[in-house]
């Protein structure tokens, strides 16, 4: 009897233990849960993408560039290098003009004091020695020629420029990592150049820039 009773209290206590149970849904809420936080993905980032253009003619560039300074620049689009051509083959013309104004003025006046010749003499030199006459006269020619010299090379290098550029846009892909810059700048003369009209000289700065 005993053991009937207490065979039927532990049957009824499984029972009860069996409906209490229910299906853990947990790990099926989380895979349909949309607010579950996604996996990052960062975003691609592209470059600008380059082609070359086989119909670009370097010699194009290079004749036009030849004839007038910036022409072959804007031939392959770069026209943002012109107004840098101009403004450093200007700073040289007035460079030029500048020393060749103050050649001709000391010169004829060493000439006329070579032959002592008292008519026609500059009124500001007549405090100016002889030898200084003669020294202003051979700084200001050098200075002339130099600045000639700098006009013919940097009519020459924008030559150059334009004909890179456009053997690069020819035969490779071009991107902004390969730059040449042409500017003008103010240069410090050296101690045995410097003259009392100035210790700076007007020139060109060229920079080649790899990244």
């Amino acid at each position: 009897m005993y053991k009937l009773l207490f065979f039927t209290c532990f049957l009824t206590a499984m029972a009860f233990a069996a409906v209490a149970q229910k299906p853990d849904t947990t790990v099926a809420k989380t895979k349909g849960d949309t607010t579950a936080p996604k996996k990052y993905v960062p975003p691609i980032v592209t470059g600008k993408i380059y082609h070359p253009d086989s119909t670009h003619l370097p010699k194009k560039a290079l004749f036009r560039s030849g004839v007038i300074p910036g022409w072959g620049q804007l031939y392959n689009h770069r026209w943002w290098k012109v107004p840098i051509i101009y403004g450093g083959l200007a700073l040289l013309g007035d460079v030029i003009i500048y020393n060749q104004n103050n050649y001709n003025i000391f010169l004829k006046e060493a000439i006329l004091r070579e032959k002592g010749v008292l008519t026609g003499r500059n009124p500001a030199l007549a405090t100016v020695a002889d030898a200084d006459v003669l020294t202003y006269t051979d700084i200001f020619r050098r200075d002339r020629d130099l600045g000639i010299l700098g006009f013919l090379g940097g009519w020459g290098i924008q030559m150059i420029d334009a004909y890179i550029d456009a053997k690069f846009i020819q035969r490779f892909t071009m991107d902004n990592d390969l730059s040449l810059k042409i500017k003008p700048g103010i240069f410090n003369q050296p101690m045995y150049g410097t003259n009392s009209f100035g210790t700076v000289k007007a020139g060109l700065s060229l920079t080649l820039t790899f990244k």
